[in-house]
């Protein structure tokens, strides 16, 4: 009911994931994001538009704008800040937000809950994983690279969790190695041709360039989707892919408190109430079902 390049990215929600066997051993990054704003802007979808379709919980670098172009725009050189807690990934991960609708026709936004073992305020969980046999390498995201996952329109169930409100967003990992973005932000990722990240599955002759899985953890509920704009800075993220490091240990690599990542925030552009009861949904977006 919620909504989704390197290793793994997880909303604080969560979508596939490996066997709970598997994650438990396999080497991982595994941080929290904090709440940056709850904005309706969308600059993979709406680029330059002020005021997108629906709004969205944004976190990570505080540069975050409605118009962020590939090849100009690099998030770790324009964020002075960010609320993940590695410090130097100022990337961007945004989801919609899920709004409940009481019997009266009113909404309210849900909020989004930290995830165990985690601090901050909502946000989402960010997972960055190496393959898991511990040994073969993955290729970093490159200044630029942005991607989308989920389809906005889905309403057919597809793997959403029977006993609770838990959306895994999990990301493709095989790059076609040329373009960081393309028109519909999918074609130039692709999901392995046979098998999946968890098995080592063989990339597509296509996508020759294997990336880490990146997880981030509407009445049906099945329109959960997610984007993601990379920003980490210089090699850090392909020297923790390298170490294989896990959690939010990661030699050489920069952390920040809770309290330093909830302190950057960002005003909203498109100025409405989030957190009251709304007669409609922001931006009056209809309900499709």
């Amino acid at each position: 009911m919620a909504r989704s390049m390197l290793s793994i990215l997880v909303l604080g929600l969560l979508a596939r994931r490996a066997s709970a066997q598997c994650c438990a051993t396999a080497a991982m990054l595994r941080f929290s994001c904090s709440q940056l704003v709850i904005e309706r802007l969308d600059p993979l979808v709406s680029p330059g538009v002020i005021g997108s379709p629906h709004n969205h919980q944004i976190v990570g670098g505080n540069s975050f704008n409605a118009s962020m172009p590939p090849v100009e725009y690099d998030p770790s050189k324009e964020s002075t800040c960010t609320t993940c807690t590695f410090s130097e990934d100022f990337s961007n991960y945004w989801t919609a937000n899920l709004y409940f609708r009481a019997r009266n026709g009113s909404f309210k936004r849900v909020p989004q809950m930290v995830n165990l073992g985690l601090e901050g305020n909502g946000g989402i969980t960010v997972y960055y994983i190496p393959p898991y046999d511990g040994k073969t390498k993955v290729t970093a995201f490159k200044p630029g690279f942005r991607m989308l996952v989920g389809d906005a329109m889905l309403r057919t169930a597809t793997g959403m969790c029977g006993g609770g409100i838990r959306t895994t967003i999990t990301f493709p990992t095989c790059w076609d190695g040329q373009n960081l973005d393309s028109p519909d932000h999918k074609s130039h990722v692709a999901y392995p041709s046979t098998g999946s990240f968890e098995t080592t599955g063989p990339c597509p002759a296509s996508h020759p360039v294997r990336l880490p899985q990146l997880i981030m953890g509407d009445p049906t509920g099945y329109g959960q989707h997610g984007d993601y704009v990379f920003g980490w800075k210089g090699d850090a993220l392909q020297r923790a892919m390298d170490q294989r490091c896990t959690g939010t240990t990661c030699p050489g690599l920069g952390t920040q408190s809770a309290a330093q990542a909830t302190a950057c925030t960002k005003e909203q552009t498109v100025k409405e109430d989030v957190d009251g009861w709304l007669d409609t949904l922001p931006g009056n977006a209809p309900i499709t079902y």
